[in-house]
Formats: structure tokens, sequence, C-alpha cells
């Protein structure tokens, strides 16, 4: 995410305010000086009446131009900005409501929207889905060639790097991989993604994603660049990485937000924006502040200190998460649709105790303190790797690959046999393992004569897997694991595209006493193998994240 010193300009000032008086009192379109619309037979033309005008096709729904300040930035490659790929022939009309145009577009079942209010730089969005006539959710907004620097883990030259995977990810000649997958940020910590020039920027400002789908860890595209264009991306549902079904129902506003190079103003975030403006519009499927609730709870009880904790709520319909405090653990989630929610406490990505609530409009739903009951790290271990936390955290290259390609240069070796002896050796276990490529992972560590003398677990925790790829384990080269079965988990690309986040799942072996080797002084040898019945080459073969792996006592 790009962000710089904020840098504002008061964005309704008095000249504004009596446009805005006039036109609620019932003036007609203003000229493009002023706040209004026009119709040019092929598009309508909404103008800010402050440095933004706006043209929406009048047959596809199509976004065709953003013109701030006289200049042009939308649009490359013949395509303009549009729900997912380009919606087609749609019916498309405008009403204006006091000092707010608003666009509708209908294809089919699904309703988009664009509001442009008086004022204001900013173009609001909402889309409405039915049913999964149109398989993803997405608006991408297509900008000009030149008109943003092109810099970042999610740019690329097409006329000189080289691709290395399925069209989209590409090796720089300095050895850096760059994709459109790799911006590298959960949902749950980004509000505005954009690209500046230093005096003008352009931001998406995401929704609260409550129709959206993968929950607060999920990551996807959200911009990208090269010589070609650039895009700015809002994803409410994608298949790759997906761990959801599709959520339907109204969704926004999200918004394209102009600034003079700074970060856009945070009251327009999702947690600040008051959307009150909106309630007289009439859009579908609108629920204002009225109609929805809260949940706060007391705390959290059993919080390991070196974890944030998250609270996430999730039902078929719509999907929240909050902060919990640190110490605490107190939390509270607000603007919730009133329904029956599962509660998910998550200690970093893993989720450590689920219970019930349910939210009513108008009100707020008190939790007291919870207590959480499912932390695997409190099980006493005769050694561990990693950290029970739902993340690659702490392994080798794990940081490095939500915003590169495993073959980059900068990816450390990926083997790493390691010998367990009283110090924490995480750093050089791989983060994700592949049968084509470090298959075989060797543990070296010591039992004592009472430790060996007795049966132990073996618990590995992955975080998501590719082509079903799943560990099978080997003790002292005599005592093998039956193949485990393979957990649910997403069926595209992960490992490759930036993205670790799948469904936790942890697999346990019960190890018997003869499989140890009963002199102290001897190392035991525990051989991890990735097993599949799918087929792949490098980096496309069968593979695991790791989330920890720990035998206990």
């Amino acid at each position: 995410m790009h962000t710089h010193p904020v840098r504002r300009r008061t964005v309704l000032g008095a000249a504004a305010a009596t446009t805005a008086t006039a036109l609620a009192a019932g003036a007609g379109p203003a000229a493009a000086a002023g706040f209004g619309w026009s119709d040019d037979g092929a598009h309508y033309v909404v103008a800010t009446g402050a440095g933004l005008v706006v043209k929406v096709s009048k047959t596809t729904g199509d976004l065709t131009s953003l013109l701030y300040k006289g200049k042009e930035y939308e649009g490359y490659g013949g395509k303009h900005s549009h729900v997912e790929s380009g919606l087609g022939a749609s019916t498309v009309t405008l009403r204006q409501v006091g000092a707010t145009v608003l666009i509708g577009v209908v294809h089919g079942t699904l309703r988009h929207y664009y509001a442009v209010r008086s004022g204001l730089d900013n173009v609001y969005l909402w889309t409405d889905k039915a049913d999964a006539s149109v398989t993803a959710t997405r608006f991408i907004a297509r900008l000009r060639p030149g008109v943003f620097p092109n810099e970042g883990p999610d740019s690329w030259v097409e006329g000189a790097d080289t691709v290395i995977e399925a069209g989209d990810v590409w090796r720089r000649a300095d050895g850096q991989t760059r994709s459109k997958h790799y911006s590298g940020v959960r949902v749950m910590d980004y509000d505005h993604i954009g690209h500046t020039t230093g005096t003008v920027g352009l931001w998406m400002i995401r929704s609260n994603h409550e129709k959206a789908s993968g929950g607060p860890f999920y990551r996807s595209l959200l911009r990208h660049s090269n010589e070609l264009g650039a895009g700015l991306y809002e994803i409410l549902h994608y298949e790759q990485s997906q761990t959801e079904p599709m959520r339907l129902g109204l969704q926004g506003p999200y918004l394209l937000a102009f600034t003079d190079g700074g970060a856009p103003d945070p009251a327009l975030f999702p947690a600040h924006h008051d959307t009150s403006w909106v309630d007289p519009l009439g859009i579908p499927g609108w629920v204002g502040a009225a109609g929805r609730g809260r949940v706060a709870g007391v705390g959290l009880k059993g919080m390991d200190p070196a974890h944030p904790y998250t609270i996430g709520f999730a039902n078929a319909d719509a999907q929240y998460w909050t902060r919990a405090a640190a110490g605490t653990g107190a939390f509270s989630c607000r603007g919730m649709l009133p329904g029956t929610y599962t509660l998910t406490v998550y200690k970093g990505e893993l989720g450590v105790h689920t219970a019930t609530v349910t939210v009513t409009a108008g009100t707020a739903t008190a939790l007291h303190t919870i207590t959480i009951t499912g932390d695997p790290a409190t099980a006493p271990a005769v050694w561990r790797l990693g950290d029970w936390d739902g993340t690659p955290a702490g392994f080798k290259n794990a940081a490095l690959m939500t915003y590169a390609h495993p073959a980059d240069v900068r990816a450390a070796a990926w083997t790493g046999n390691v010998v367990v002896d009283g110090t924490d050796v995480s750093g050089s276990v791989p983060c994700y393992l592949w049968k084509d490529v470090n298959d075989g992972l060797l543990v070296y560590f010591r039992l004592t004569a009472a430790q060996a003398a007795a049966a132990h677990t073996l618990r590995i925790g992955v975080t998501t897997a590719f082509l079903n790829g799943r560990p099978r384990v080997t003790v002292n080269d005599t005592w093998v694991s039956a193949i485990p079965s393979p957990p649910a988990q997403p069926s595209t690309r992960s490992l490759t595209t930036g993205s670790y986040r799948g469904n936790n799942h942890t697999f346990t072996y019960s190890v018997p006493a003869s499989a140890w080797r009963t002199d102290p002084s001897r190392y035991n040898v525990l051989r991890v193998n990735v097993v599949s019945g799918s087929t792949g080459t490098g980096f496309l073969s069968p593979g695991t994240a790791l989330d920890c792996v720990d035998l206990l006592v």
C-alpha cells in the first residue's frame, strides 16, 4: 500500500455549499464548471463542481472518463472501468437527489450504482448481486498509461520482463518477481490503496466488505501497473485462494477518491464513514445506521501476549471483524446487519474459540469475558518449530512470500533440515514444502530415556495446500505414518500468488514408543514428505504451507 503525508484541500467551500442549496431547492442541471449533470447522447456527464468530471456510458454502465483538473486519467487498452470485465448491454438511469447525482446500472439480476456529490472529488460505488450469474465480484478502475509511476511489487514492464508463471507472474532482469497478486496486504490491514505522483493521488477506498468473502485475513488483487496502464480493484468475491462461498446482496459504498497527492481523508474509511447522506437515495437493499446493531465484549481470558487477537463474525449473508484490545481483549464491532453469527476468536490468524451471537438492529449485544478453549500452544511439547498462530511467520521466507514468487532472487534456499537442540531453529525451516522442490524435510532431535519409552503425538499445522499436498511422516526410517486425508483447501494457486491463507488444519500422528531410539545420545530423525494424488512440477507441484510442527510431551 502506498501512503504519503496528507496534504488535503477544503472540498466544501462557500461556493459549493451555495450550489448544494440551490440544487436542493430544485435547480436544474449545472454547467460543467459547477456541480450538475448533462447528457451528451452516449454518456451521462457529472461534474462535482470542484475538480472532477465523470462520464458513465448509457449503454454499458462503464465508467468511461475521470477528468480531474482538466487531465484524463481513465481507460487503457481500449477498455474502461467497470464491474468484473465489463457487463455489456445494460439499462442505465440517472436521478438527482438534492446535492447527489445517482446513476443506476441494471444488467440481468445485477445492479450497480455510482454517486457523485457536490464539491467532493469522489465517485461512490455500490454493487448488488442477487445470484452467481456474474461469477466474480470486483470493480476495476482502469487508468491511462504514464499518469502514475510504474512502481511496486504489483508492477511490471511487459516489454522487458519475463513471464515465469501462468501469464501473470513476471521476473525482472535483476531476478526479482512482480505480479498483480503481490500487493501483499490482508483486507483487515488496509483502508485504501492507490497511485500517486506526489501532487495527484487516485485511491480506491474499500467498503466494509460485509458482503465479500474470505474473512479478515484474505489477500486479493488490490492494484497493478505496467507500461500499458494501471488498475485499482475492489474485490468482493474472487476464486483465487478463496475459502468461502459468494455472499449476495448490496455492497458499498466503496470510493474512487482524488487528492492532491496525499492519502485520502480518513473520514471516508469504512470505520469512520458517515453514510447518512445515502439514506434518501432510495438504493434497494441499503440498510442505514438505524437498521444495524453492535456487539461488545468485556474481554478475553487466556490470551498469549505475544500475539494480536481478532474477533470475526460470519454467516451466509455477512461478515465482520474487529481487533481485540491488547492485554484485556475487549472488543466492539459496530454497523452489523441483524442476524445470528458464528463468532470466532483468532490468535494471529488461527481460530482458537468459537461461539454464537445474535445481533439486533438498534441495540448492542453485550458479551461477558470469553475464555479461550482451543489454543493448541497450551499443550506442553518436547520441542516446537514455529508457533501456533495460523500463519507461516517465523519460518524461512515467510514474510517475502506475500509479495514475491518463490523463485525470487531474494528468497533464501528452500532447503532446510534442522537439528532441534534447545534453541529456536524455526527460521531455518522453509515456510512452504513442495513435492518437486524440497520434499523430505529432516528434523533431528534427542529424547531422554523416559521420553523414548513412551508414545508421543506429533502435530503438523498447515495454513493451506496446493493440489492436495499434505504431510506424511517417517521416524528413524522404520515407522511410517498412514497417508492422511486431504482437508478442504482452495483449488487455485496460492503459494505462488502471495497468499498462504487457506483453511488452517492440524495433522496428528500417534508415534509408538517402538519408533524411538532408546540411546539418549543418538538423534531421532523425523522426515516430512509431501504426498498427493495429483502431479505438478516445480513450485506448481503439490505443496503446503507450515503453521507449526511440534512433538507433544
